[in-house]
């Protein structure tokens, strides 16, 4: 419906593709151009709503302003994409400089600070680990746990988005702080306690 609509969306460098909209699951990204108009945009979503008996939620609809700083200003206060056009409806949240806005697991935004978006799972390790951290689990214990909850809330974001150096060492410096305690000297180096288990060599006691 939408890629037969009037609208116009965007067109790729090359001029052969446009670009109105991506779908994936229960997410879709619409793409507009400046001359497109928001309000035509609802009436579609409505009507194919009706059709399919599906439901739209229209509190969870970012609009994310394109182009220059000029235009994506003037968007943001006037809420239109052109001033012939209707305003966009108050209940649509507009994203503002510097606000990043999540699509699929990653972020998107314009000159979005890398630590605004790193700092909600910074905040979701520290919680978790501190929990998992009253149990008082053993060494193999923690690295389990590590696994789970370092590797796995960071491996996707930074496949995708890349991590900063200094996320990196705040990671470094957390999960070290998980092992070993409120120690300055851990017995064990980041380095080699980061390395592979095939690498070590087996001690025996006695």
């Amino acid at each position: 419906m939408l890629r037969k609509s009037q609208l116009k969306g965007l067109d790729s460098k090359e001029g052969r593709t446009r670009l109105i909209a991506s779908l994936f699951a229960d997410d879709t990204t619409v793409f507009l151009h400046e001359t497109d108009s928001f309000e035509d945009l609802q009436n579609l979503l409505t009507c194919w709503c009706k059709a399919s008996g599906a439901r739209f939620n229209i509190r969870k609809t970012v609009v994310i302003p394109l182009g220059n700083k000029a235009y994506r200003e003037k968007l943001v206060r006037s809420r239109k994409l052109n001033p012939t056009g209707a305003p966009i409806p108050r209940e649509v949240h507009i994203a503002e400089e510097a606000e990043p806005i999540r699509i699929l697991g990653t972020f998107v935004g314009y000159n979005t600070p890398q630590i605004n978006v790193w700092t909600p799972i910074l905040e979701k390790i520290d919680l978790n680990l501190e929990r998992w951290n009253r149990g008082h689990p053993t060494q193999d214990g923690k690295r389990l746990i590590i696994g789970m909850e370092v590797g796995g809330r960071t491996q996707y974001l930074t496949r995708v988005q890349g991590m900063p150096s200094e996320i990196e060492d705040a990671i470094s410096k957390r999960i070290s702080k998980f092992m070993w305690g409120e120690t300055k000297a851990p017995p064990v180096s980041m380095a080699t306690l980061s390395n592979n288990i095939a690498s070590g060599e087996s001690v025996t006691t006695q």
